[in-house]
């Protein structure tokens, strides 16, 4: 009998260790040499007001052009956007030194080579290219020579159109929130059946709205279709050149000299009572956005002239109102100049500058701001404050606190008025900087697209776990039946010891 039951833990024995062999021949083992296993890739945001660089990885064994995109840092250098630097020499490819050398840091050098980097160039040089095409062309050609100086795979700075800049922003907005497709158990890659969000973006020098539409698109220049994943999605996006923040800001003071007949004092309404600014007038009127507004009499760009805020909200709102026009559409329904653009439908996600306003608003007032009325009263609130008052609520927005409430009346016009959201609609606005750990913008739409990391059609199954994950599984479902088996041989041993004593008995 003992003979017996040795033979059988011998038996088991040698199945645990042929499990243990197994299990210790599939964990991979650590190797200095061995490539890291992700992937990446870089691009330079080179808005009006400033140039922002984000890095993305992916897993290195991607199969079939798909893998779940993550960012892995980001970067914002100081210093204006690189078409403020036009006439100094090699200002606009120093001024992204510090950030390509952070990514040289924060990519593992096996990977330099292979790592590829986007430059996409925004509304600020749309306008500097209406204005002077040979000097865009200049500054792009100065940064190509920059990123070129690093050991990264340089894939070109390209000026990217209005349509370009909303669509990217709205493919990374549903992307980041999973509406195209979902990495499930096991896995596989579902679709999740979910609607997408709409995008809107408010930059330096324009503003973006995309969403998807059933209705017709009456201007095909706003019509915009893709296919991602197997499934075809109809786009309204349109871009309001000169409505960025920046250029909104000099339109504003521009219409308010304009209409003030030039004196050397204007009254702000839109800046707090207390603030005050001495300018030339020459910076007014140096913009596409503007130079049709410069006083054709008497105009010496190297005058001063004094901006004194005033602080009263029912002004700035008419003044701010004026610088859209709503009086005219040759479609059968527009937002504002002339524009066609359907009813807004389903969920939307403001970024950019949107988030920042929407933010301070909340921040400084304690008022949600989820309806129009509450946009209007927080705005309401913010521009009859003094800039002492607003000092005190919000000292570390100094530099900016005169411009809050122009930008907050903006906003409001501009959703309300202009893209149409009311009581209903509005509330379903999620205002947002980042979506997970990512940064919400045009920038990794853009590499999606261009780097073939957006499958037109559906894909399949992928592998979702490690090599030692599935290892490890391997050693937990052999285990099981072993240990099973163990336990009934030692049962079967136990009835026939118990048999072989009643027996003798």
């Amino acid at each position: 009998m003992a003979k017996q039951r040795r033979y059988v833990f011998a038996q088991v024995a040698l199945v645990l260790f042929g499990i243990v062999a197994i299990f210790l021949l599939t964990i991979p083992t650590k190797d200095l040499t061995e490539p890291p296993e992700c992937m990446y890739g870089i691009v330079l945001d080179a808005g009006s007001s400033h140039t922002a660089m984000y890095i993305y990885k992916w897993p290195a064994d991607k199969q079939n052009g798909t893998g779940v995109v993550t960012q892995h840092s980001e970067c914002h250098p100081k210093g204006g956007g690189i078409s403020s630097y036009v006439g100094q020499q090699g200002a606009a490819g120093r001024s992204l030194q510090i950030c390509l050398d952070q990514a040289m840091q924060d990519i593992p050098r096996a990977r330099h080579h292979l790592t590829p980097v986007y430059l996409g160039a925004t509304a600020g040089m749309r306008l500097l290219n209406i204005s002077s095409p040979i000097q865009s062309a200049q500054v792009l050609q100065e940064v190509g020579h920059k990123i070129q100086s690093y050991p990264f795979n340089y894939q070109g700075a390209a000026i990217l159109s209005g349509q370009e800049e909303g669509a990217y922003g709205w493919v990374t907005v549903n992307y980041l929130l999973e509406n195209f497709i979902k990495y499930g158990f096991v896995g596989r890659w579902l679709s999740p059946g979910r609607q997408t969000v709409g995008a809107l973006d408010f930059g330096g020098a324009s503003t973006q709205i995309t969403f998807v539409t059933k209705d017709e698109v009456e201007d095909e220049r706003d019509r915009m279709k893709l296919r991602l994943y197997g499934h075809d999605y109809s786009l309204y996006t349109h871009s309001f050149l000169c409505y960025g923040r920046d250029q909104v800001l000099k339109r504003l003071l521009a219409h308010l000299v304009t209409a003030q007949d030039h004196t050397g004092t204007v009254a702000h309404p839109c800046f707090p009572a207390g603030y005050s600014v001495t300018m030339k007038l020459g910076t007014l009127f140096d913009s596409p956005c503007t130079v049709a507004q410069t006083p054709s009499y008497s105009y010496n760009p190297q005058a001063a002239l004094s901006v004194k805020g005033t602080g009263d909200y029912d002004h700035c709102l008419g003044n701010i109102t004026e610088i859209f026009s709503f009086h005219s559409c040759p479609f059968s329904q527009c937002s504002f100049d002339k524009v066609f653009q359907p009813n807004v439908s389903g969920s939307f996600m403001a970024f950019s500058a949107f988030f920042y306003i929407h933010q301070f608003l909340q921040t400084t007032t304690g008022i949600p701001v989820t309806t129009p009325a509450q946009l209007e009263e927080a705005a309401h609130s913010i521009c009859n404050m003094s800039i002492n008052e607003m000092l005190v609520l919000a000292p570390d927005q100094e530099p900016r606190l005169q411009d809050f409430c122009a930008a907050s009346v903006f906003t409001k016009v501009l959703f309300t008025r202009g893209y149409g959201f009311d009581e209903i609609s509005f509330p379903h606005i999620s205002f947002q900087k980042k979506a997970g750990d990512a940064s919400v913008g045009w920038a990794l739409g853009y590499m999606l697209s261009l780097s073939s990391l957006l499958p037109g059609e559906s894909v399949g199954l992928r592998k979702a776990l490690k090599p030692g994950a599935w290892a490890a599984l391997l050693f937990l479902f052999v285990l099981l039946p072993a240990t099973a088996l163990m336990y009934v041989s030692l049962q079967a041993c136990r009835r026939k010891k118990k048999g072989s004593s009643d027996t003798a008995s």
